[in-house]
């Protein structure tokens, strides 16, 4: 089918009742480009009773109710055709009226959608669509809302390969040649047999043709046809994460006539393989896997989900050391998915986070017994070609999994995902604590007989009492039959089961599908202890909107002696990620990354001095509360605290020169340590050294003089290709390029040329700017400009701040590939 973006020409407001506007109480439509976030625009306020509110989980925004509409003209050449709209994610309970006419709905926000237009539509004539969306305390994160994804309408003939039609596995590969099965499904929506032939081609990155068949199918009317061909490439490139080779398939329906339908796919040719004692093997080689959870938010553009957006999100991520994502806990965009094949990131894409029991007032458990089939159904069409998906997840810290009834939904689920694609694995985010909640008291009791613990000091530290209650005998007994159903044991902060259920349940293969980011080191020495333990996924790799608060650290005070786990407004983020929603990498990052051996310089980060002697207390999802920064003015000749991580025996710590001497560090001491001195403007070095010799250094140095704004485009040349965006870093420094992190500022952002602002703003945990503001303050001295193209040109931005000269970048925009395929 002819694919042509449908993104352009809509409109959007807040739902009207429309009695009300009958009466005139109308609410003008404004125009907007899918994708499209209704929610991140809107007013956030403290909370005050009224309904709309979603509270920290929602990150204050008000949720309601957001129609779109759009008018758009059908040739009429069309007609007798089939036209289908193609809706990758609208969040949620999406309804569709075409012309007027029910057309379709979707209750949940992240499964893709199709919606068979053609019997609504008049041809040679304008015709309108109207879409509503909603979002209302339906979920403990931030959603967004309307319709976030891209759209496209697809248009073929009444004999044609159907949507997502072409699927393509590697059932068998050796060292000389890989088979690769192409499955093509068939739609004859005529009402006489059509008789086609089917050719197929292989190609390789190079475009290269590697492999070819031709075969024949017939096709009833109104019975959709399957054609299978085994086709067999000769010494293969193997898809990896360090070598992401991708190959290409095209299929091509042809009858006496001549050309009736094409469609292409784009697929790796990749093993997998599985068992307690080599774990995960890619290719035969045994991969462990260093995962990052994330949210689907793309930060300062709230839920809208860009192309390019997906691929920076993929590739920091990349670069920061993570070789694998989890989608937590929903499934993942198309544009992510590519850009995973493209980079080599692994995949475990997740269906849920509830089934029927609810975690939110009005969340997905209320349409979860009549749509799960059809969600699971659009997750693993949308996943089977992409070599990157190596695990599907069916749930996410689900209540029943502990159980009887919950079990059997649990095997109704792995069997549903079995039965569609046998050639990936299945796993389950269980936490032990929430599997067994309804029998709390008497799992708390059994927790602290087994630890020899108290309660009290269970709960004095949350990390250690979850771990030692899922690790309990009632836990062991609850789960058995949940984990039983699933390839790969899905453990959420459930680390000290590891190396128990080694002896316990011999033929047990597990994933940390979840774990608290403080825990790192000893969680990966388990990893790599353990053939059974194939990987470490922390919360989280990438912070994002919503449960606000749950990272940021709290000190103890007369005024604060109980911190809360959530944080009041204005907070905006969640605080716990690795990376912050700019792209920018926190201290939590590197000391990750020197944890997986994968950084030997050691990396300096001191802890805010204002706090100095403070008690502090944070959740087990939170970091020290440092930055990588010697500028601190007002704290000359203040004692201060220096944190250093690496992976050597020893490191030295250098104030303007002077020693302070060599502390321990390295594996035996959680590859960090902490230097207690006072602050000196100047500069600020870490020296390692193993067996004597150095190793490594890095330094900090104060920022002086005068501030200086500076604005970096991430790419010279952006294109008008669905989903390209332009990310501008915004920076102050000092006449040398040292960030000036204490120099924050209101920064005024002006767009000219062929382009518009898709979002502004910083990494700000609490504030109340908005995102569509042409001002906004940095943060640690850094702000964030995205631009999207609006047509073939340049985009100019023009960036002011108080007491700076202002800056230009100019970012050129040229023709993208067609959006027709």
């Amino acid at each position: 089918m002819i694919r042509v973006s449908f993104n352009d020409g809509w409109q959007t407001r807040p739902k009207v009742n429309p009695f009300a506007e009958m009466s005139g109480a109308t609410v003008p439509f404004q125009p907007v480009t899918v994708p499209h976030d209704a929610m991140i625009g809107q007013e956030r306020t403290a909370p005050s009773g009224r309904t709309g509110m979603e509270g920290g989980a929602g990150a204050y925004f008000p949720g309601g109710t957001f129609e779109y509409r759009k008018t758009f003209h059908v040739p009429e050449e069309y007609r007798g055709k089939r036209i289908v709209l193609e809706f990758e994610g609208v969040y949620r309970d999406a309804t569709v009226h075409i012309n007027g006419d029910y057309a379709g709905q979707r209750p949940f926000g992240y499964s893709q959608f199709h919606i068979d237009a053609d019997r609504f539509l008049r041809f040679g004539q304008d015709n309108e669509i109207k879409v509503e969306a909603r979002s209302h305390r339906d979920s403990r994160w931030y959603t967004g809302a309307g319709i976030y994804r891209d759209t496209w309408m697809l248009v073929g003939g009444l004999a044609r390969i159907a949507p997502q039609g072409v699927r393509v596995s590697t059932p068998d590969i050796d060292g000389e040649q890989a088979v690769v099965e192409v499955a093509t499904r068939v739609e004859n929506d005529s009402i006489a047999i059509r008789t086609l032939d089917v050719a197929t081609e292989v190609h390789d990155a190079a475009g290269t043709v590697v492999a070819t068949d031709a075969s024949r199918i017939t096709v009833l009317p109104g019975e959709p046809a399957t054609a299978r061909q085994r086709l067999y490439v000769q010494n293969p490139l193997l898809w990896s994460p360090d070598a992401p080779a991708l190959h290409s398939v095209s299929v091509a329906l042809t009858d006496q006539d001549g050309a009736v339908d094409n469609e292409s796919a784009t697929f790796g040719i990749r093993s997998l393989q599985l068992d307690p004692r080599r774990g995960l093997r890619i290719n035969g080689a045994s991969v462990k896997l260093r995962g990052a959870c994330i949210h689907h938010d793309n930060g300062i553009l709230g839920a809208a989900t860009f192309a390019r957006a997906e691929e920076r999100r993929v590739q920091i991520l990349k670069d920061a050391g993570f070789n694998a994502i989890r989608m937590s806990h929903n499934p993942m965009s198309k544009a992510m998915l590519d850009a995973c094949d493209r980079i080599g990131m692994l995949v475990v894409d997740e269906a849920f986070d509830m089934w029927t029991s609810a975690k939110s007032d009005f969340d997905y458990s209320l349409s979860f017994p009549e749509w799960w089939e059809r969600d699971i159904e659009a997750m693993v069409a949308k996943d089977f070609n992409h070599p990157s998906v190596v695990l599907y997840s069916i749930g996410n810290e689900i209540p029943e999994v502990g159980s009887p009834s919950g079990a059997a939904w649990s095997r109704r689920l792995a069997e549903k995902v079995r039965t569609l694609d046998p050639s990936r694995y299945v796993t389950n985010g269980i936490n032990g604590m929430l599997a067994v909640m309804s029998d709390l008291a008497a799992m708390r009791q059994q927790a602290a007989a087994d630890e020899g613990a108290g309660i009290n000091t269970l709960m004095a530290d949350p990390a250690a009492g979850m771990n030692a209650i899922g690790a309990s005998e009632l836990v062991t007994r609850r789960t058995a039959e949940s984990f039983a159903v699933l390839d790969v044991a899905g453990m959420n902060y459930m680390e000290a089961r590891y190396a128990a259920d080694r002896e316990l349940f011999p033929n047990r293969i597990i994933l940390g599908t979840e774990t608290f980011p403080t825990r790192i080191d000893g969680n990966w020495k388990l990893v790599k202890q353990y053939g059974h333990v194939i990987g470490d996924f922390g919360w989280t790799g990438w912070d994002y909107l919503g449960e606000v608060g749950i990272g940021r650290p709290q000190y103890l005070t007369p005024d604060n002696p109980r911190p809360a786990f959530s944080a009041p407004y204005p907070y905006l983020l969640a605080g716990c990620g690795d990376i912050d929603i700019t792209g920018h990498r926190r201290p939590a990052s590197y000391y990750r990354e020197t944890v997986f051996g994968l950084r030997t310089q050691p990396y300096l980060a001191v802890q805010r001095p204002e706090h100095y002697g403070q008690p502090l207390w944070s959740t087990p999802w939170a970091w020290s509360d440092t930055v990588s920064s010697w500028t601190w003015p007002g704290f000359e000749d203040a004692p201060v605290v220096v944190e250093v991580y690496s992976d050597a025996d020893e490191v030295e710590l250098l104030v303007n020169g002077r020693s302070l001497g060599r502390r321990p560090v390295g594996e035996n001491h959680r590859f960090r340590t902490e230097f207690d001195t006072v602050h000196q403007p100047g500069e600020l070095v870490a020296v390692a050294y193993r067996d004597g010799a150095e190793t490594g250094r890095s330094a900090l140095r104060s920022a002086t003089g005068p501030v200086q704004l500076r604005a970096e485009a991430d790419r010279p040349t952006i294109t008008t290709a669905v989903g390209d965006l332009a990310y501008i870093t915004i920076s102050l420094t000092d006449p040398d390029g040292t960030l000036h992190t204490a120099a924050d500022r209101p920064v005024s952002i002006t767009v000219t040329g062929d382009g518009a602002l898709a979002g502004f703003g910083s990494a700000n945990p609490s504030t109340d700017e908005q995102f569509d503001a042409t001002e906004r303050h940095t943060y640690l001295g850094r702000a964030l400009a995205v631009l999207r193209p609006t047509g073939v040109g340049e985009i100019r931005l023009t960036v002011g701040a108080p007491d700076c000269e202002p800056v230009d970048v100019t970012i050129s925009v040229t023709a993208g590939p067609a959006t027709a395929t």
